[in-house]
Order: structure tokens, then C-alpha cells, then sequence
């Protein structure tokens, strides 16, 4: 298992494009991947899932995966979501 902890930098949060590629990343690789914001876990190939976090700009993310290729999709989604998504 893989994890990794982001701050969201995005100044409109983790909307629904973002959210969206989030989605389309974590469902290309080998590997289950999860994010969890304080109590709240979620599947990270369910756009909807995502969504349901509600995070904002500065909202702390944890991101973790188990499979074959768990590395590069924690990875992947951190760099995805540490970037400026409008």
C-alpha cells in the first residue's frame, strides 16, 4: 500500500473538472485507489465519490492505493491534484 497526504491548491477547490481526470486517472492503472478527507473515504473512480468530499483550497487529502501499480497512480493523483485546475 502507497499513501500520500496533498493540500488542495486549486483556488475553485476539487470541482468537477478536476475531479473529473482525477476519476479517469485512478481507472487506468492496476491498482485500488482511495481518498479520505477527515472521516470521509471515497473511491477515487467515482467522479460523484470525489465530488462528495466537498474539498476546498487549502483541504488536506489523503491518497493511498493497493495493486500492481499503486506507486504510480498515488503518484499521478497527487501531481493532479497539487496542480491549478481551472
Amino acid at each position: 500500500m502507497v499513501k500520500r497526504k496533498v493540500v488542495i491548491q486549486n483556488d475553485l477547490g476539487l470541482h468537477a473538472r478536476p475531479a473529473a481526470k482525477l476519476a479517469e486517472a485512478a481507472r487506468k492503472f492496476q491498482a485500488k485507489v482511495y481518498l479520505r478527507k477527515g472521516s470521509q473515504q471515497v473511491e477515487a473512480e467515482s467522479i460523484l465519490d470525489v465530488l462528495s468530499l466537498a474539498c476546498t483550497k487549502g483541504s488536506i487529502i489523503e491518497i493511498w492505493a493497493e495493486g500492481e501499480e499503486a506507486e504510480r497512480a498515488v503518484s499521478e493523483i497527487v501531481e493532479l491534484l497539487t496542480e491549478k485546475i481551472s
